[in-house]
């Protein structure tokens, strides 16, 4: 049986709107070390911390929508993934993306390109969006890799240490796609 709370139907994954009762779970994911170094939020975060944030992103749903991806099967949340930061003048969104089920992060099993497509587009095609842009920082390789290989995001710059990791300064790098790329 299909799970019908999913917004955005692909084949094996779905996007759905975030709930409050997803918290934990991304706690916990967002605290795996190795995914937390790639993200902009550092620190280890509690359940209050992501409340905070949650409650945040209600008071902005203009600017940021953010999804938990889940198996159409059953419903149970795979990964998170969100548009963010949406500047409606140009039409941009920072993109946020991993698959924390079973410490994936990316993985190679297809569900990260199904989900990330599904995502990209509900960007250009529901919303409008005209670019979809990250920033990664230069030890995230899988990512890198993973959006540029399989989605054709192009390189718009380099933020020189962007980023303090291990004892030493990383750059970032800010990557995209366009509508019409």
């Amino acid at each position: 049986k299909k799970n019908n709370s999913v917004m955005i139907k692909g084949n094996k994954v779905g996007l759905r709107a975030l709930e409050k009762k997803d918290l934990p779970i991304l706690r916990d994911w967002r605290n795996i070390v190795e995914f937390r170094k790639n993200f902009r939020e550092v620190r280890e975060l509690s359940l209050t911390d992501q409340e905070i944030w949650f409650d945040s992103l209600q008071k902005t749903k203009h600017i940021n929508y953010m999804f938990t991806i889940v198996d159409i099967d059953n419903g149970k949340p795979i990964g998170a993934a969100g548009l963010l930061y949406i500047n409606w003048i140009i039409r941009s969104a920072d993109f946020s993306f991993y698959i924390g089920d079973e410490n994936k992060y990316i993985g190679n099993d297809g569900i990260a390109k199904e989900a990330a497509s599904l995502l990209i587009d509900y960007g250009f095609n529901n919303l409008n969006m005209n670019k979809i842009w990250m920033e990664l920082y230069e030890f995230d390789t899988e990512k890198i890799e993973f959006f540029t290989n399989e989605f054709n995001f192009k390189h718009d710059g380099l933020l020189r240490e962007n980023c303090f990791e291990g004892g030493r300064y990383w750059n970032s790098h800010i990557i995209s796609l366009l509508k019409n790329q």
